[in-house]
Order: C-alpha cells, then sequence, then structure tokens
C-alpha cells in the first residue's frame, strides 16, 4: 500500500503531514460491507505504523452520503450462519478498537448521511466537520439489531445518555446541526462543498502543533473513551450477534427493503 493508491473502496492520499482516507463507493453509498470494513482496518493499521511524517488523518467520502452504515442485504447469510454472525461480532470489535486507540488525530468530514456503523466511525473520531443539513442516525433498533457498532459507546459520552437512549431506541435521525447542539459535531458549515476545506483547514492547523504534545493529549482523552468501550462494546456487540439470529431480525430487514411496516414477535 501506498499514497495514492485507489483501493477497491477507499483511496488514500496525502498532502505534506497530512493523510486522507476517501471512500469512494458513492453509488454503493459508501456502505461498511466486508471490502470496505476489511479495507478501513487495513488503512488504519497501515497509517499507525508507517514513520513517513503524516501528523493528522483527514476521513472523507464521495458522493451524496458519508456512509449508508452496513449491508442490509446481507440478513439472511448472517442470520442463518453462526460463523458468519460471529465473524461480524469480531470485525465490529476490531474495528472499533483500532480506531479508539489509533494515535493520530483524525478529522472527519460529513458532506452527507452518515448511517448506523457509519455515523458511529465518525463519532468515534477526534474533530466532526459536517454540512448542517447532513442526516445522521444509528437506526440498528429498526431492523431488530442492537446498536453494537460503537453506538453505545460513542453517542452517551458525546451526547449524554438520555439523549443517547432516545435516538439509539428509537433510531429516529436528527441533523448535523442538532448534532452540534447535542455535542456530537464539533464544526458546521452551509454547504457539503464547504466541508473538505474546513477539515483541511483544521488539520493543518493540528499538523503544525508539536506532534508529541498533540498525540499524548490524544491518547490521555481516548483513555476515557477506552475504558467505555471497555465496559460496554464487546458486550453490545455480543447483544447485537444475538439479535442477528431472530426471527425479528429478518422481517425488520425485509420490511425496511420492502418498504413496509414490520409485524414483531420478540422471537
Amino acid at each position: 500500500m501506498k499514497y495514492g493508491d485507489q483501493l477497491e473502496t477507499m483511496r488514500l492520499s496525502r498532502d505534506g503531514a497530512v493523510a486522507t482516507v476517501t471512500f469512494t463507493r458513492p453509488n454503493e453509498m459508501n456502505r461498511f460491507d466486508v471490502p470496505q470494513h476489511a479495507e478501513f482496518v487495513e488503512v488504519l493499521q497501515y497509517l499507525r505504523r508507517a514513520e513517513d511524517g503524516i501528523r493528522v488523518v483527514i476521513l472523507a467520502a464521495e458522493g451524496k452520503a458519508f456512509s449508508a452504515g452496513g449491508d442490509v442485504g446481507k440478513v439472511r447469510e448472517v442470520a442463518e450462519d453462526f460463523g458468519a454472525r460471529a465473524k461480524a461480532v469480531s470485525e465490529g470489535l476490531e474495528l472499533m478498537n483500532e480506531l479508539l486507540s489509533f494515535p493520530l488525530p483524525i478529522v472527519t468530514a460529513i458532506q452527507g448521511a452518515a448511517m448506523g456503523l457509519g455515523a458511529n466511525v465518525a463519532f468515534a473520531t477526534d474533530i466532526v466537520v459536517a454540512w448542517r443539513q447532513a442526516k445522521l442516525a444509528d437506526p440498528h433498533v429498526k431492523i431488530g439489531l442492537v446498536a453494537g457498532d460503537g453506538g453505545a459507546v460513542v453517542w452517551p459520552i458525546s451526547a449524554g445518555i438520555l439523549r443517547a437512549k432516545r435516538h439509539l431506541l428509537t433510531g429516529d435521525p436528527i441533523t448535523a446541526e442538532e448534532g452540534y447542539a447535542f455535542g456530537l459535531v464539533t464544526d458546521l458549515v452551509d454547504s457539503p462543498e464547504d466541508v473538505i476545506p474546513r477539515a483541511q483547514e483544521l488539520a493543518i492547523k493540528i499538523a503544525s502543533l508539536p506532534p508529541l504534545a498533540v498525540q499524548g493529549t490524544k491518547a490521555a482523552l481516548n483513555r476515557l473513551l477506552g475504558q467505555r468501550a471497555g465496559q460496554v462494546l464487546e458486550l453490545s456487540l455480543q447483544l447485537e450477534g444475538m439479535t442477528m439470529s431472530s426471527r425479528d431480525f429478518v422481517e425488520a430487514a425485509t420490511a425496511f427493503m420492502e418498504k413496509r411496516p414490520g409485524v414483531y414477535t420478540g422471537t
């Protein structure tokens, strides 16, 4: 892997001390399917190991959506295959742990909808720049799943426990402007086109500061996130894995794709 590489689901580039990871599948709404999941972890691990002067990372996306979250189309495969469920839980744990322990500051640029895992990845980074009308949500419960992809970690620690419950228990979306008021978004811009320039401005500013001080400050702050993750991340992912085998999961995902109300039995 090297800067300038176009991978299957994303592109890695650099400008001076700033690296940019860009999701490049707008037609797929930059979904966190198996390839994107794997490549994102691979890129983070590469940047973690690199000793080439990178001080800050920007996370961005092409198209109208930052990320639509997980791949709902894989419902039956996951529901009927214990191995697939166990793999999904393991990969979710790996990704969130990789993000929460990543040593360099990450500035996320949200130019459009960030849903489910897409939103939780953004909220697990260090600075979140968003178009004020961008739609944000963790709708796990709406497809019959426990909010296990980091939502139970990042929402309450930034937005507070009651607001986290309000949105994780209903799956209701918010705008980035509301997310800013809640503490989930740090910087608002007025158009999708303004997101990257603002993210670059902040990344360059951070990259100009003493790197040991910046990285040490992030490490100290992320100790709090790591402690919260240690308390609830594995449990929430295990509970999510259990709901993946439920009839309600299949019904909810099918109803979602067929655009009809679901009928749930608690089984």
